[in-house]
């Protein structure tokens, strides 16, 4: 049987009923499961019992506890974000400042226009689905990361240096076209790139030693695991972030030289995403220690990215490390793993 799509909740909070029952119609109307609160207080009692709200629509003029105080109290309350709404009068500047400053995301004139509320919504729900798509991505990469028994704070220093060299390229190289929100998508998902380890066997996965050649060959393996797994949902889906996870997943082992794994691709034929974590992950793959060996300093770590210009690395990638390492150094310390030991 398939599954039913969860109905979608909102809490309206609005001390006047005649705009509350206008507003409930116009919310049901697009789908929404509407909850009626006649003031923060009341208001706070459904939302604190119900995870399932996501959305809030708040009056800011109503008795026992204002918007703002509403405001301030789903903030500080929240499990997970909760998209909120304001409403005010036409031409009421200063309330709508102070609302948004007390955390409020957008807000309605009254009377409310159908169209303009269900914009609003719309972008309500494309910033919780970027939640969930991060939520999804952490529970994965997770998933991996203890399989593989690299634990710590791995996949939190590879996505930042990976969105440092993402955000250096977009300033550096415009010909790469390389957007502020792609440079963030890369970010995101960079997480997932060893997806696959998840079906290593642990012989392989945790052996101290080195591998021979056919655990070497079955290792290799993960890359194509996991890009086939992104792929697979990137299909169904038709998210771009599931494109971008798959070509970080399946390629981040390709070599500049052409020289990498699992199809010895060369050059600009390697997705930039996949070059990017390339370099990001082998900086912390060198600078930490694991089941085989023990981590390097930095200068060390830096000799070999710099000796891999060209050869291993995209040089444009290695320049942007070469920028900005100092930062790198900064994020390395402060998300030092317990085990760590120069």
């Amino acid at each position: 049987m398939k599954p039913q799509k969860k109905q979608r909740k909102i809490l309206v909070v609005e001390d006047d009923i005649s705009q509350r029952m206008l507003l409930k119609m116009a919310l049901e109307a697009t789908g929404f499961q509407v909850i009626e609160a006649a003031n923060g207080s009341e208001a706070i009692g459904f939302f604190e019992s119900d995870v399932d709200i996501r959305f809030v629509i708040t009056d800011l003029n109503m008795p026992l506890m204002d918007g703002f105080e509403l405001i301030s109290e789903v903030r500080r309350k929240e499990r997970r974000y909760t998209y909120l709404i304001v409403l005010t009068n036409r031409d009421n500047k200063e309330s709508v400042t102070r609302a948004l400053r007390a955390g409020a995301d957008d807000y309605l004139t009254k009377p409310v226009c159908q169209d303009e509320l269900n914009l609003r919504l719309t972008a309500g729900e494309r910033l919780l689905r970027l939640e969930s798509q991060e939520e999804l991505i952490l529970s994965m990469a997770k998933l991996a990361e203890y399989r593989s028994q690299e634990t710590g704070f791995h996949l939190e220093r590879v996505q930042y240096y990976t969105r440092l060299l993402a955000m250096d390229i977009h300033g550096h190289h415009p010909e790469q076209k390389l957007s502020v929100s792609m440079a963030d998508e890369i970010a995101r998902v960079s997480p997932l790139h060893d997806l696959g380890k998840v079906s290593i066997p642990d012989h392989v996965l945790h052996k101290p030693g080195r591998l021979t050649d056919e655990e070497f060959a079955m290792m290799q393996k993960h890359t194509v695991f996991g890009g086939s797994i992104l792929l697979e949902l990137y299909e169904k889906t038709h998210d771009n972030y599931l494109l971008v996870a798959y070509q970080v997943a399946m390629y981040h082992h390709e070599k500049w030289d052409g020289s990498g794994y699992p199809h010895g691709l060369k050059g600009e034929d390697i997705p930039l995403a996949a070059r990017i974590v390339a370099l990001a992950d082998v900086y912390d793959a060198v600078s930490s220690n694991r089941c085989y060996k023990k981590c390097m300093d930095h200068n060390l770590a830096r000799s070999i990215l710099c000796n891999g210009r060209g050869t291993h690395f995209d040089p444009m990638v290695v320049d942007a490390f070469l920028r900005q390492e100092n930062v790198w150094l900064t994020i390395r310390e402060k998300y030092v793993d317990e085990d760590h030991v120069q």
